[in-house]
């Protein structure tokens, strides 16, 4: 119920709770490999690890994250010539007064972000989670959906393990790709399902009581 809480931004509270109680489960079921792997580092590795599986589970296609381009600013500030007065030039070209141009800081509009400072993580699919298949579309002669491709069905953009990767390897500078195929990738998404199992034993719960 917690972490069906935390996902739906009810309270931080929830969302502490949760990401706790997944790093304490991760901590019972760590693999020997990862654990031989992270060494001291292993803490760490758990508590990033549950982090970013509770940010897998709880993303949806209506959820947004601050724009890592701009910092949330909506702006991205950079030092450039400023034109403060144009000066006087005549016809042919003769410059009477000298322009006068200061650097300062300008804020553009962040391009990833269109100047919003939010990303949304919808897909493509607008959501939905179905594309129209053309091909079937054409063949059969009526409106044809297929899962789409991309979200693989969700709507939304899954965390993708190499973000997670990367995080592990800063803390685990010996962290190959192999190794982390092998045998972390397999336990991280095990915490992101571990999300969805909950949630599921909490909604039996609910309507347990409240039939």
């Amino acid at each position: 119920m917690t972490a069906f809480l935390a996902k739906n931004d009810v309270s931080e509270e929830d969302k502490f709770s949760t990401v706790e109680a997944l790093t304490q489960y991760a901590l019972k079921v760590a693999p020997k490999l990862v654990r031989k792997a992270a060494g001291k580092k292993l803490g760490h590795c758990l508590i990033v690890l549950a982090k970013m599986a509770f940010e897998d589970y709880a993303r949806s296609a209506g959820s947004v994250c601050q724009c890592s381009a701009c910092r949330g600013k909506g702006l991205i500030y950079k030092v450039k010539d400023v034109v403060k007065y144009p000066g006087i030039i005549t016809l042919d070209g003769e410059i009477m007064v000298e322009p006068k141009i200061k650097n300062e800081l300008v804020g553009d509009l962040c391009e990833s972000c269109n100047g919003k400072g939010q990303l949304t993580h919808r897909c493509r699919c607008k959501g939905r989670g179905k594309v129209l298949d053309e091909a079937q579309t054409k063949l059969q002669g009526v409106p044809v959906f297929k899962l789409c491709d991309r979200c693989a069905g969700h709507g939304y953009k899954r965390v993708p393990s190499s973000v997670a990767f990367a995080a592990i390897k800063h803390l685990v500078p010996d962290l190959t790709q192999s190794s982390w195929s092998r045998n972390w990738k397999p336990f991280y998404e095990k915490l992101a399902s571990k999300c969805f199992i909950e949630e599921n034993i909490a909604e039996k719960a609910f309507k347990k009581v409240t039939i």
